[in-house]
């Protein structure tokens, strides 16, 4: 199959209809010899090349706004910044919040006025004992089967040593499953207790998520951890409320009530269906 280059393809346009394949932009260097025998053809001609060029310069502005719109969205786009729904992936290998944060919102549940209020607790407890708390939600976990091997995970990807890690604390919530989790380094365990880590994980963080509260669960979990550490007095978080199961299954006792009182009814409308039309037949007869 013969091949055209691009000179072979511009030549072979008519002079004065040519555009230049690269940019779009028509090339007039040369006019069109053309007769019209009648003013009606020359109006059709005429109309006919200024469509093209229209069509032409419309391309062209298109093609030039695209660029001009990928432009400024690969200048001003936050290449550095996690997507807004991470998996476990994705945030294991972003690492940490930046400098000065410590939340990381994944499931995007918690409003402005937590964040801020976590900011200024966890703040002020890295400034006086210097141990630093990252708060983590996620929507649900696909590679790890539950919130205490992934809150390992983190802790082990963002702290690879235990030097780095010793006062590095990590609480997850997953939203979908309403489990949390709380891990850290040796300093930081030593520094909470078995006690409150067991009752974070067990009331404050599933008990608030499973009624859908995650700023209170997140809220109380970080002043329980902060109190902790600080030696202060235990602040009890929710407990998840009893509730008596009633069995379906009747007793016998209560058959047999049952029973006994469906045969009085039974035979109560039978006797009415007997009695009341006889009345009515003999009723009847003793009037003729």
């Amino acid at each position: 199959m013969a091949t055209t280059s691009w000179a072979e393809r511009l030549t072979a346009q008519p002079a004065g209809l040519r555009s230049s394949t690269l940019s779009g932009k028509p090339l007039l260097e040369a006019k069109p010899e053309l007769c019209f025998h009648t003013t009606r053809q020359f109006k059709k001609a005429r109309a006919v090349v200024t469509s093209a060029l229209t069509r032409d310069s419309m391309r062209v502005a298109a093609s030039g706004l695209a660029a001009v719109g990928l432009s400024a969205l690969l200048q001003f786009s936050p290449l550095g910044a996690p997507p807004a729904s991470a998996n476990e992936a994705t945030i294991l290998n972003f690492g940490p919040p930046q400098e000065g944060g410590f939340v990381q919102d994944d499931a995007g549940v918690l409003n402005r006025v937590t964040k801020a209020e976590l900011k200024g607790i966890l703040k002020e407890l890295e400034d006086e004992k210097g141990y630093h708390i990252n708060f983590i939600t996620v929507r649900k976990l696909t590679s790890k089967s539950d919130a205490f091997e992934f809150a390992d995970a983190i802790l082990e990807k963002w702290y690879p040593t235990i030097e780095e890690g010793n006062n590095k604390g990590i609480v997850l919530l997953v939203t979908t499953q309403k489990e949390g989790a709380v891990t850290g380094g040796p300093a930081f365990v030593q520094a909470v207790g078995d006690q409150v880590l067991e009752a974070v994980t067990t009331e404050n963080l599933p008990v608030l998520a499973t009624d859908e509260k995650y700023n209170e669960a997140f809220s109380s979990t970080a002043k329980r951890l902060v109190a902790a550490i600080n030696g202060l007095p235990d602040i009890p978080g929710p407990k998840f409320e009893e509730t008596k199961r009633e069995s379906n299954f009747k007793t016998r006792q209560e058959t047999d009530e049952k029973r006994g009182q469906f045969s009085t009814v039974v035979g109560g409308l039978l006797v009415i269906a007997f009695v009341v039309p006889m009345a009515q037949y003999y009723a009847y007869v003793s009037k003729k």
